[in-house]
């Protein structure tokens, strides 16, 4: 009896703890400090999110502020978690916000990466959804990196748009939105106020090209060239809807 006492006491106490540890983290939660003169850019990361089409953009928009005499980015990540994320490929990332609580700052750009699920259960995810649907009534633009596309369609951002999205799921996002022009042969497309693009490296592209679009072909150039990357946007198959 006495080790049953002694053992309810050892779990009330670790509980408690826990408990004040998770209070306490919640009361340490810091935000990134975001210049006010500068677009701010949210990254929509969860659970699989593929570590290319989140870097790719993120790498780029984030040299934006080494750039003189343009209105630069404030890159940061939101999430339904204040817990770490864990890319399909392992890397565990804290989210800067939690899009379900958090005061959110005013949201100019969404990007949307890839995820594992973006095809099945993250299209379930009503919370996301609207999320997304919120954040397109304020932003000046969205972006998705390969199968990001499929949250965009499910929003309904892309009926009358034309798109595009990972090429050997070209066919399934035509079978599940039958109404949307999703296009084949070209690596993103630009139509209003949305960037769909092929995702995988080529999410560099679709990045370098929002940035040519915003700030001029010099400084996409420059931004390339910070990562090694050749840039031509006329070399690449693209499609720009007027």
């Amino acid at each position: 009896m006495k080790k049953i006492f002694f053992l309810a006491f050892i779990i009330a106490v670790f509980s408690c703890k826990t408990n004040d540890e998770n209070k306490k983290i919640a009361q340490e939660k810091t935000f990134p400090k975001l210049n006010n003169d500068r677009y701010n850019v949210a990254f929509l990361i969860m659970d699989g999110t593929f570590n290319t089409e989140l870097t790719a953009p993120f790498d780029i928009f984030q040299h934006t502020i080494f750039r003189e005499n343009i209105k630069a980015m404030n890159v940061f990540t939101v999430a339904n978690t204040d817990k770490p994320i864990t890319t399909f490929e392992g890397i565990r990332i804290l989210p800067d916000y939690n899009y379900l609580k958090d005061a959110l700052p005013k949201i100019d750009i969404l990007v949307i990466p890839s995820a594992e699920h973006h095809l099945d259960t993250d299209l379930e995810d009503t919370k996301m959804i609207h999320f997304v649907q919120k954040i397109d009534k304020e932003a000046m633009y969205i972006t998705s990196h390969c199968d990001g596309a499929f949250v965009l369609a499910k929003a309904g951002l892309l009926n009358s748009k034309v798109s595009t999205t990972f090429p050997s799921d070209i066919d399934k996002m035509r079978k599940m939105f039958p109404n949307l022009d999703v296009r084949k042969d070209v690596l993103f497309v630009h139509d209003g106020k949305y960037i769909t693009s092929a995702g995988g490296a080529k999410s560099f592209e679709a990045a370098l090209y929002l940035c040519e679009y915003l700030y001029g072909k010099e400084v996409a150039k420059s931004l390339a060239g910070g990562l090694v990357i050749d840039w031509n946007v006329e070399s690449i198959p693209h499609l720009i809807v007027e």
